[in-house]
């Protein structure tokens, strides 16, 4: 079984698009008809966060950490729990191609990095896109690491520690440790998934407020 894990935090506006297009890619038919369940980790939610997801019938798990790392860690631990031999990670305010699970998947490897893309700069300005786009590499080999483009193969998972309960770049810290027990991991942009730039960020220094840095140094 393959298991996508979603972090939430009052996220019932941007959580429909997000699902739809889980749904897609846990459709292709390069999956060959293996299952897909869709767990949606509602942490401290006083939103319809839950009923939405319930609605697009993925599993939810309801926490009150505001920490996406333990988000992240016991959606892992949920999922491996149920059988699954590969966690797919993505964030509430993202949108996976159709493809998404396909291409992990095809790359046979213990990791797979991908790359992101922002949906709509309009909140930013077109300085602040001209920056970001200046240091970003969106090509094979990049070395980017995003919590919303991440695939990783249970066995790698559990032999690295998963991830830490931190409040940010648990996903850095979980592929350094990946990296450390010698997992083979690949660097693609061809899964790249999109992403919202908007400007009020939930996680504290994670890629909404480097965003909101690019936009300051803009305007200096």
């Amino acid at each position: 079984m393959i298991a996508v894990i979603v972090p939430a935090h009052n996220e019932q506006d941007l959580l429909p698009h997000c699902l739809k297009s889980l749904h897609i890619a846990a459709r292709h038919p390069g999956l060959g008809g293996e299952a897909v369940e869709i767990l949606v980790v509602l942490d401290s939610c006083d939103d319809q966060s839950g009923s939405v997801a319930r609605g697009f019938d993925a599993l939810t798990l309801s926490i009150s950490a505001r920490n996406v790392g333990h988000a992240r860690r016991v959606g892992a631990a949920c999922m491996l729990s149920r059988g699954a031999r590969w966690l797919a990670c993505t964030d509430a305010d993202s949108q996976v191609p159709a493809d998404w699970l396909m291409q992990q998947l095809a790359f046979k490897a213990d990791v797979v990095c991908g790359t992101v893309q922002v949906l709509d700069w309009e909140s930013h300005g077109i300085e602040t896109q001209a920056r970001y786009l200046e240091g970003y590499q969106a090509r094979e080999d990049h070395r980017h690491i995003h919590g919303a483009n991440l695939g990783i193969c249970a066995k790698a998972y559990r032999r690295a520690g998963g991830f830490k309960p931190l409040t940010a770049h648990e996903d850095v810290g979980l592929v350094q440790a990946l990296e450390r027990s010698g997992a083979k991991i690949v660097w693609t942009a061809l899964n790249s998934v999109s992403t919202s730039a908007r400007c009020d960020p939930r996680a504290r220094e994670g890629f909404g407020d480097y965003l909101k840095s690019l936009a300051v140094a803009a305007a200096v």
